[in-house]
């Protein structure tokens, strides 16, 4: 699965550079022909530069195949992806001019070949840049990585370990290992990477850390009650991988939740239980929306959010944002941004007002709340443009535009086993308990089980939906 992955992210990379190349094409010919200075302007109306482009989206096509520009950025400097793009730009012109001689292709502008030339390079490298250096940064909030638990601290963990190692590419790092002996806790294991408990304190260790998947490095034999202990993570939504050997006729549980796969890991066969969608092409469909959505959101609604500031202001001292500590992916802390509609000092008197709180579970909610700032702060919250700013967490990559509502780490901290779940996949502005008629009269439990839901049925199609059905409440001024 994750070679497949790998696959279509190629596959799109390529297909971008081939897009940039006939863009680059198009923009050297109408610049050609419609924006030089005599007597460099202009273009003839032979050869066919139809049936041109169609050579060099073939050629072009088929030479960055041959060259190194699809591996992981990760360990590589930019200037050597840069280089190696210009080198197979290069390449692929030779290969066009010995096209154009082998079939005769006369009077083709050299000047516009040489535009085509520099657009080509000038774009290819813009965009490997802006995606080297989003990368960096994402590395740089810790959110490129999957963190790995492995279960077991012998050779076959070992092996686990150096092969992540190895392929530090592939995203993953090993944040620890357990295992079944106590007098094993604390000791190195390999490249740094040590014992950190006994595998009866995973579901603490789950909670508490942040937690992607975990592999289960050791024969299931050795372990007493192994059912259980995936149960734990199926029932918080972290993936498990089993590696040879299976001992699977040792393995009475059953996934209620999870999925089983066989899946390849960095070369490695695997049984993998998945707790929330393997659907990576769509997967990858709603990342790009998200961000394509937010920025275009940002740009246009940068006056309104702009007003909006200036109303805060006007009717409360204070900052314009609220800013707080909220858990995202699989417990990662991050900071969410809202336009701030209670009083500068609300958190500071929510404890004396814990008595008032209308809603069960570890959720603060007061239906006619004293702290609200007058008439801004309650048409803010009535209508949801309060979690406007939030488009910046989505373009950060902290959140998504559906999915869960990031909790605060201290109610996560009250959660049930099974209400951690939640936390399985990136949290969102809006979700199936924002959408749903009576949504201020559900119990703490209804909504955690209407976010379960959205995991369990996820797809394009109701995400879409929900998008849909969030601007109707926002219309109808439904929120509180």
């Amino acid at each position: 699965m994750l070679r497949e992955r790998n696959k279509l992210i190629v596959r799109i990379h390529r297909t971008l550079d081939v897009c940039l190349t006939t863009t680059a094409f198009i923009s050297a010919y109408f610049i050609k022909r419609y924006f030089l200075s005599s007597p460099f302007h202009g273009l003839t109306i032979a050869p066919n530069y139809y049936i041109l482009l169609l050579i060099v989206v073939i050629i072009w096509y088929l030479t960055f195949n041959g060259f190194d520009l699809y591996s992981s950025y990760r360990r590589r400097d930019f200037r050597d992806i840069f280089l190696e793009t210009a080198k197979a730009v290069s390449t692929a012109m030779l290969f066009l001019i010995l096209c154009m001689f082998i079939l005769k292709i006369t009077d083709v502008s050299r000047i516009m070949l040489g535009i085509f030339f520099m657009l080509d390079i000038s774009l290819l490298g813009l965009s490997k840049g802006m995606a080297y250096y989003f990368l960096q940064c994402l590395r740089e909030m810790d959110l490129n990585y999957r963190n790995v638990l492995v279960i077991g601290s012998r050779e076959r963990a070992k092996d686990i370990i150096n092969t992540i190692d190895d392929q530090q590419s592939s995203g993953f790092r090993v944040i620890g290992c357990m295992d079944v002996d106590r007098c094993d806790v604390g000791k190195d294991v390999i490249n740094g990477v040590k014992v950190v408990g006994t595998i009866d304190h995973i579901e603490t260790f789950m909670r508490e850390e942040v937690v992607d998947e975990a592999i289960f490095a050791m024969p299931l034999r050795m372990i007493e009650k192994v059912g259980d202990y995936l149960k734990s993570a199926e029932e918080i939504g972290v993936s498990v991988r089993i590696a040879p050997d299976w001992q699977v006729h040792a393995l009475t549980y059953r996934p209620g939740i999870a999925s089983i796969h066989f899946e390849d890991f960095l070369g490695i066969p695997t049984m993998a239980l998945h707790t929330t969608p393997v659907k990576h092409d769509a997967l990858l469909v709603k990342g790009a929306f998200d961000f394509l959505f937010a920025f275009i959101a940002l740009m246009i609604l940068l006056p309104f959010l702009a007003i909006i500031s200036g109303a805060i202001k006007l009717f409360s001292k204070g900052p314009i944002l609220f800013i707080q500590e909220r858990c995202g992916l699989n417990g990662r802390k991050f900071r969410v941004y809202k336009f701030r509609t209670m009083v500068d000092d609300a958190e500071k008197r929510r404890e004396e007002m814990k008595d008032l709180n209308e809603s069960d579970g570890p959720v603060f909610k007061i239906r006619k709340d004293p702290r609200i700032i007058p008439y801004i702060g309650t048409f803010l919250r009535k209508t949801g443009l309060d979690e406007l700013p939030q488009f910046i967490n989505v373009l950060k990559g902290e959140m998504s535009l559906v999915g869960p509502r990031p909790p605060m780490p201290k109610e996560v901290d009250q959660y049930d086993r099974w209400q951690r779940r939640r936390l399985s996949i990136k949290p969102g502005l809006t979700c199936l308990w924002q959408i749903s008629h009576n949504r201020n009269d559900l119990s703490f439990e209804q909504w955690m089980k209407l976010d379960i839901e959205y995991i369990n049925k996820w797809s394009l199609w109701l995400d879409l939906r929900i998008i849909l059905m969030t601007i109707r409440v926002m219309l109808w001024g439904e929120g509180r």
